[in-house]
């Protein structure tokens, strides 16, 4: 009989804890007692729904508290079934509420279905929170370069955070306007002298325009001398011009050459064909005087004429090379 007892005691027990955790009494009473309307009913079906009571029921009461009347059981239901954070954004609804910030339910649980944590959303723009860039290296119309590291504050956007643009397109653009405005400067010098004109000139441009943020000030902190591009793209020129010209002058070598080694190949040949000719003189001597074309008096002739030219020859060449010629 005792063990009958504990027995049917252990399954009291559990049809207890059974009937507790789907119909979460104590619950209930703890939202009746803050004056948050809820029924039994409804807390068993979200058992079922398999949505937390307890954090339905604490969003519901920290809203209550806070005088929020938007927020209800359904919407937060639904929020959680989506994948949503209710416990962000019923955070984000009081703080936005105590700072006067016009944020609505609807908008709230959009951005944070958005992927975006709207409580620090709400936080940022209450407390605007400060970029640092990183180094913007841009060269002024002197050629000298200049390093430059701006210091961006910015307010969160509520209306603009879905679909708005982050932090990265914020530093984009800054630093595109630090390299615009850098580079219309005449000398680096003013712009040392005026940092100031930078954040004056990018603020102009209206770089928050589509993004979830709104800046509010861009304060140059640091601006360090780069290295003289100017100079150094001159003397790439000049190295670039003078490769360029030995290029050229030995392509017109190299066409010298070949030419000077195509006349000397042409006046070879025309040797070879002299001596080619001469070689064949006597055989066509001998030839004349077999056909009886050339008689000794002709040969004795042509042998002075010969000789009346080697003497011309020798007696037209300088003294020096005949003294030379002599030893």
């Amino acid at each position: 009989m005792l063990g009958i007892e504990i027995i049917g005691l252990a399954i009291l027990g559990i049809l207890l804890l059974l009937f507790f955790y789907y119909v979460p009494f104590l619950l209930w009473i703890s939202a009746k007692v803050s004056g948050v309307n809820i029924s039994l009913i409804q807390l068993f079906l979200m058992r079922i729904r398999k949505v937390p009571p307890h954090t339905i029921v604490a969003c519901m009461i920290e809203a209550h508290k806070a005088d929020i009347q938007e927020v209800q059981r359904d919407g937060l239901e639904a929020h959680y079934l989506a994948g949503g954070h209710i416990e962000r954004v019923v955070h984000a609804l009081v703080s936005a509420s105590k700072a006067n910030i016009d944020l609505t339910f609807k908008m709230a649980t959009a951005i944070d279905l958005a992927g975006r944590d709207v409580f620090q959303a709400v936080q940022m723009s209450v407390n605007p929170k400060v970029i640092d860039t990183p180094p913007v290296a841009a060269v002024a119309k002197d050629g000298i370069q200049l390093i430059a590291k701006a210091r961006v504050t910015v307010r969160a956007n509520i209306k603009q955070l879905v679909g708005g643009a982050g932090e990265e397109t914020i530093l984009a653009r800054v630093g595109e306007g630090i390299v615009s405005s850098i580079g219309s400067s005449e000398s680096h010098k003013s712009v040392l002298e005026n940092p100031d004109s930078i954040s004056k000139l990018v603020l102009k441009k209206g770089l928050d325009a589509g993004t979830a943020f709104e800046i509010l000030s861009i304060d140059i902190a640091d601006i360090d001398i780069g290295k003289n591009i100017g100079a150094q793209l001159q003397m790439d020129q000049a190295e670039a011009d003078k490769n360029i010209a030995q290029a050229k002058a030995e392509e017109r070598r190299a066409m010298a050459v070949a030419t000077e080694q195509e006349m000397k190949a042409k006046s070879q040949e025309m040797r070879a064909k002299v001596i080619e000719a001469e070689a064949q003189v006597p055989q066509a001597m001998a030839e004349a005087f077999r056909s009886g074309n050339l008689g000794i008096m002709d040969y004795y002739k042509m042998k002075n004429i010969e000789a009346d030219t080697s003497m011309r020859e020798n007696i037209a060449k300088p003294s020096g090379s005949s003294s030379k010629t002599e030893k």
